[in-house]
């Protein structure tokens, strides 16, 4: 971190994960492939073949969504123009900069469970048409940041915490 970063964002975990998923989704596909040998001759061979497909589609589908999540979120001085930039480091490596004026609001989702939290981000993109577009970015688990960095950072953005909707499965809140 250079002089004058604020982290305002630290995910626990950076990494993209993706030696075990992939060692996952080679083994599920291949018992769903012997499944489907076994079963050749039976009618029931459409569905293993339909379910191995299905899975597969939807890990590559949470692949790209987690390669998009935002694990660590920094304000950083500006360039020639002197202004401070939003700088997001994403799960798969992309590095993105904003105007800390685009964000919008920014939600801070305590666990009830372990003491981290879950960083909710929304940014408004202007485009050329004067049309406004509001992207939404969602951060890995990490420690609880300090609103008041956020307040400062982002001036014209809402800034709130709640805990969780819910706690840990089986025991009521």
């Amino acid at each position: 971190m250079t002089a004058g970063e604020d982290l305002l964002w630290d995910a626990s975990d950076k990494s993209t994960r993706t030696v075990p998923r992939l060692r996952r989704m080679a083994v599920s596909a291949g018992c769903l492939g012997l499944s489907g040998l076994a079963l050749w001759g039976e009618p029931a061979v459409r569905w293993v073949a339909g379910a191995a497909v299905v899975y597969l589609l939807v890990e590559f589908a949470y692949w790209a969504w987690d390669g998009r999540r935002v694990v660590e979120a920094r304000i950083v001085p500006g360039g020639a123009d002197g202004r401070a930039r939003l700088r997001l480091l994403h799960a798969g490596g992309r590095i993105t900069e904003h105007d800390p004026d685009q964000v919008a609001r920014v939600l801070v989702i305590y666990d009830n469970v372990d003491g981290s939290a879950k960083l909710r981000l929304r940014l408004r993109l202007r485009r050329r048409l004067r049309l406004r577009r509001k992207r939404l970015f969602f951060g890995r688990p990490g420690r609880p940041p300090v609103l008041a960095t956020w307040r400062k950072a982002c001036p014209r953005a809402g800034v709130e915490d709640r805990s969780a909707r819910w706690g840990m499965p089986g025991i009521p809140d």
